[in-house]
């Protein structure tokens, strides 16, 4: 199908440079076809030059799909065009009406080091968060959002001594699951993170009835999960990075001097070599959505 964005959207050419299909709200209205609509709550620095990193997976759906930015309101977008956000973004309860999303796509964010309670925007955060668990098919909370879903049931994070950054190999641990279940037994996916959360708290929060594993890493710990209720799916990695993300990371590092520089990535011959991950979990989360959306659960 497509992506319904407006023309005068700024990635429009990246878009079409990508080969994906978008066509205006006008059009689409005129259809026969009800699009899910994605929210879409965008907490990362620079969040402009990051859009297209969630817009490209997207928008290889067969899917119809509505992205629909949202803006916090307790959050300083301190590293935005801030006009770019005013045009663009809309507040939750703006998105929620008259209809509810379909799903809900919650970013990572440069917060890890602070307890959840000292983040400005985190009550807000956690009434969206509750809000969406029963009236959004499904929330997918990548890195930092994945973490505070995880805290949420109860699984606190460490933070590590120093970045945990680059491209590493993990395992898929249930074959069958309805997300998972295309995966490879294994693949690799992007790291950009200063905690983790312990492998003896996962399992007991999995023996105890809060989550189900899905993948693990020798070095990087649980890092797929999800919620029993399978309301909410954590990736505490970049599946959706591009190579441009992950270059301009670091460099942002290398200026600083704390981060050495990613693992088991040549920036001299860079290439996507985790793209099979990120198309399939995008798309297997988005029929997952529709699946729940068409039977009302």
């Amino acid at each position: 199908m497509a992506l319904i964005l407006p023309r005068s959207y700024h990635k429009i050419p990246s878009v079409e440079k990508n080969h994906i299909s978008w066509i205006e709200p006008e059009l689409a209205e005129r259809q026969d076809i009800r699009p899910l609509r994605i929210g879409i709550l965008n907490i990362m620095p620079l969040g402009k030059q990051y859009e297209f990193n969630l817009l490209h997976p997207l928008g290889l759906s067969p899917l119809q799909i509505e992205p629909i930015w949202l803006r916090l309101k307790s959050h300083n977008y301190k590293t935005w065009d801030l006009s770019h956000l005013s045009k663009l973004y809309i507040s939750w309860d703006e998105a929620m009406s008259p209809r509810a999303l379909d799903g809900l796509i919650i970013t990572g964010a440069p917060v890890e080091h602070l307890p959840f309670e000292e983040v400005t925007y985190w009550s807000e955060l956690v009434e969206i968060i509750e809000e969406a668990r029963s009236k959004c098919a499904s929330t997918l909370g990548l890195c930092w959002a994945g973490f505070a879903l995880a805290y949420l049931e109860g699984v606190k994070k460490i933070i590590f001594n120093k970045k945990l950054f680059g491209i590493y190999p993990l395992k898929s641990l249930v074959p069958a699951h309805s997300i998972m279940g295309t995966q490879d037994d294994s693949f690799i996916c992007p790291q950009s993170r200063h905690a983790g959360l312990p492998d003896q708290e996962m399992e007991e929060a999995q023996k105890k009835g809060k989550i189900n594993l899905l993948a693990y890493g020798e070095k990087v710990g649980y890092t797929i999960f999800e919620t029993t209720d399978q309301r909410q799916l954590m990736h505490l990695g970049h599946p959706e990075y591009n190579v441009a993300r992950l270059l301009s990371e670091m460099e942002r590092d290398k200026e600083r001097g704390d981060v050495p520089p990613p693992e088991n990535f040549d920036s001299s011959k860079p290439n996507t070599s985790w793209r099979s991950h990120r198309n399939l979990l995008f798309q297997q989360w988005l029929w997952f959505c529709y699946q729940r959306v068409s039977l009302g659960t």
